[in-house]
């Protein structure tokens, strides 16, 4: 027989030699924290700092107790801008060439930001970094940003462990569409209770900063603060605005040059800069007539009043950083994604939902809102001639490679890092080295492999010998630029640029001088070491650099995946990356969930049903049973007095129908159609009020139905509503007091998008 075999020995007690701690990632001693702030639509000579008389007190102790970069470049437009920033490369090597809004399937515009450029966050958490994101986002592709995802391209998805703000170009700032992490949530207070979205953002900010260093004091963290401002629509409460009534009204020539004078004084602008003369397109101040001038100034009262209650918002936080002891270890640094948007045209506008709709502006029209602008009735934009001169000294605006929409304020702010005290740095710089400045000051190498994916290569470069060194090298000696068509690049001290126009902006196509077709578009050659602004163009004298600089240009679109180019999109339709589960013909929506987003509906503009399976109480009927937006643009179907009524705001255009008795009690099926004048998109057509199914009202529509609503509010709430109204007739949320069981959506067709009306929507939104 066997022998049996002998019973193992089994260790029931612990002993030394068989622990086995977890590593976990813990950064250098003494790493700091870091927090970016990010504002939108900044222009170059806005804040104190670099040159402005509007009162930016906080920032300007930022760039007192640090340095501004006077060289820095971006995009010129938001999602790329944003991308750079985040992943350190170039935006269309990371798929990011245009917004996010219109995804298309070539590789330097679809975007998606691929695995092989992990970001700034996620390096920095899986070093040790707590990492935290509040504010704008916008990189998340459009028709993935629904409460069903995916979620991989929302902010935790990039590595952020915490997010507060949202995800689209813009926001109401009375009423956003708010995301906490991976999901939506309603605004912690209503307009009327004094909120504000900059207030929040600064609020939930401090609210994780602190959070954070309760729990882990020693930990650092990483802090992304995006603000929707100054982006449109510029809402502020009147009392930030009242300190600058009158303070505007010598207009933006004379705005311009005094600003320009501070500029050369501070150092901000070198000596011998010359301030380009104002192109034919803006409007000269003296001939304008005087309602013209009055609202103009009105415009830029908003706005400086909305800066300044933006800068106020960054001391809040600034402040709560020195209470703590913090704020001498953390790295500060605050930007903006492009130069000052000229979106508003050259009349500006009460709403800017107005130009995706192809609806005019006038003077008279503007003045009539000019009290209340800045409050949650509009949506404003101010008009081009304050975003030329936002941008002194520098030419054009956002969306153009002209300086004026790529280069931006920078400033810097660590004091145990940067000896230097309110100095200026004149390298040329980029948003793709800000990453590998981050990960440089934070002791944290970039990886070559995240998650088994080789990286691909990093274009940025550490600005860090510039912080004791005014003489460092610049860290880099060459930087293409595309946006929407525009180029131009850099090598060493020479610029060329294009004179293309790009298309989105209707004022600007008819206005701006320039090129339409990439065939006939003319290279400008600029010398940047005695040229600040652009003004001298040396083409003409060295034609052979041009084409060397045109070549240059071309090897680096090849390098990034810039081509092909397409400044109108539409021959781009057939690559439109459409959801994975198409596009719906009809939707089913029942009560209780959040609002659905507007993005996920099916396509409205073609014609509709819109209906709601009710049960009617005996007495009283009244409340909201769908609605979408809000009165700068939206709709509502809601029983009023017990009597079924719609209303549509086209870009604060309104449009009623309402019938002339009351809904019967029981069960029955309401709603509305909407049936165009002809059968097609552009054409006005009918409302037509139905009660099971019989038509007991009309009205005519005074327009096209919107090819989308932008962002003035949520998406479709059902039984009540939220934000702000729709209707000044009611107030929110107006919840429907009898039974509501389903609200359903019927368009029948699918019809083919508008990519120019797409263009001007994203372009607006942005």
């Amino acid at each position: 027989m066997t022998e049996p075999s002998p019973r193992r020995t089994r260790q029931l007690t612990a002993d030394a030699e068989g622990l086995q701690y977890p590593h976990d990632p813990r950064p250098r001693d003494g790493a700091p924290d870091v927090l970016v702030i990010v504002l939108d639509d900044l222009g170059f000579a806005q804040i104190g700092a670099f040159g402005s008389d509007i009162a930016t007190p906080n920032m300007d102790r930022l760039a007192a107790g640090g340095l501004r970069y006077n060289r820095f470049h971006v995009t010129a437009l938001c999602s790329p801008t944003r991308a750079s920033l985040l992943t350190g490369r170039n935006h269309h090597a990371v798929g990011v060439g245009f917004l996010v809004d219109i995804p298309i399937a070539y590789q330097g515009y679809n975007a998606r930001v691929p695995k092989s450029a992990a970001t700034l966050p996620r390096i920095l958490k899986d070093s040790g970094y707590s990492t935290m994101a509040v504010g704008k986002w916008h990189l998340t592709p459009r028709w993935e940003r629904s409460p069903s995802g995916p979620f991989d391209r929302w902010p935790l998805g990039f590595g952020f462990e915490r997010f507060y703000g949202f995800l689209q170009g813009d926001a109401n700032h009375w009423a956003p569409e708010l995301v906490c992490d991976n999901h939506y949530v309603e605004q912690p207070r209503t307009p009327e209770d004094g909120y504000h979205l900059s207030e929040d953002l600064v609020d939930t900010a401090t609210r994780m900063i602190l959070d954070q260093k309760q729990a882990t004091p020693d930990k650092p963290y990483f802090m992304y603060l995006a603000f929707g401002a100054m982006h449109s629509p510029h809402h502020v409460a009147p009392e930030w605005v009242e300190p600058y009534r009158g303070r505007f009204d010598q207009g933006w020539e004379r705005w311009r040059e005094e600003t320009f004078a501070r500029q050369v004084a501070a150092g901000i602008v070198p000596e011998g800069t010359v301030l380009p003369e104002r192109p034919p397109w803006i409007q000269e101040w003296d001939a304008l007539d005087p309602d013209d001038r009055r609202m103009f100034a009105r415009m830029q009262e908003v706005y400086a009043g909305f800066l300044t209650h933006t800068d106020a918002q960054i001391g809040r936080l600034l402040d709560f950083l020195e209470r703590t002891g913090r704020l001498d270890n953390t790295l500060v640094l605050l930007m903006s994604d492009n130069g000052a948007s000229a979106e508003g045209g050259q009349l500006g506008t009460v709403n800017e939902h107005r130009f995706s709709s192809r609806m005019g502006d006038s003077t008279a029209r503007n003045l009539a809102e000019a009290e209340t602008w800045g409050g949650p009735d509009t949506y404003p934009h101010y008009a081009w001639g304050w975003a030329w001169a936002g941008n002194t000294p520098l030419r054009l605006w956002k969306r153009y490679t002209w300086l004026g929409g790529t280069r931006a304020p920078l400033i810097a702010h660590w004091p145990d890092g940067i000896a230097a005290r309110g100095e200026i740095r004149g390298q040329i710089a980029h948003a793709a080295d800000l990453m590998p400045t981050i990960l440089d000051v934070c002791g944290v190498d970039a990886p070559d492999v995240v998650d088994g994916v080789p990286q691909q290569e990093i274009a940025g470069r550490s600005l860090t010998a510039t912080f004791a060194d005014p003489d460092a090298p610049a860290p880099r000696t060459t930087q293409y630029f595309e946006m929407l068509g525009s180029r131009s690049v850099i090598r060493g001290e020479w610029k060329a640029t294009t004179d293309h126009v790009s298309r989105g902006v209707l004022d600007e196509e008819r206005l701006l001088l320039g090129s339409r077709d990439f065939a006939t578009d003319r290279w400008s050659l600029f010398h940047l070491a005695d040229d600040f602004a652009e003004a001298h163009d040396l083409a003409d004298q060295h034609p052979d650099l041009v084409e060397e600089l045109e070549d240059l240009w071309f090897d680096e679109a090849e390098r990034n995946h810039v081509l092909p180019l397409d400044d109108t999109m539409q021959e781009r339709l057939a690559a439109l990356i459409f959801p994975t589960y198409g596009v719906p013909k009809r939707g089913r929506y029942l009560p209780g969930g959040g609002p659905v987003r507007d993005e996920t509906l099916p396509p409205l503009f073609a014609g509709f049903t819109l209906t709601a399976d009710i049960e009617v109480p005996d007495d009283a009927a009244h409340g909201v049973l769908a609605a979408l937006g809000d009165l700068t643009g939206g709709f509502v179907l809601r029983v009023a007095e017990g009597r079924l009524a719609f209303t549509c705001s086209r870009a604060g255009e309104t449009d009623r129908v309402i019938a002339d008795r009351p809904l019967a009690p029981g069960r029955r099926t309401v709603g509305v159609r909407y049936r165009p004048g002809d059968g097609s998109p552009d054409a006005a057509g009918t409302f037509v009020l139905l009660d099971d199914g019989a038509e007991i009202a009309s009205a005519p529509v005074g327009g096209p139905w919107p090819t989308a609503f932008q962002h003035g509010g949520a998406g479709l709430s059902i039984g009540h509503d939220r934000g702000l109204p729709v209707d000044r007739a009611y107030r929110p949320p107006h919840a429907w007091n009898g039974v509501l069981h389903e609200v359903a959506v019927d368009t029948g067709t699918t019809p083919e998008p508008d990519l120019a009306t797409e263009l001007r929507t994203a372009l607006h939104s942005d």
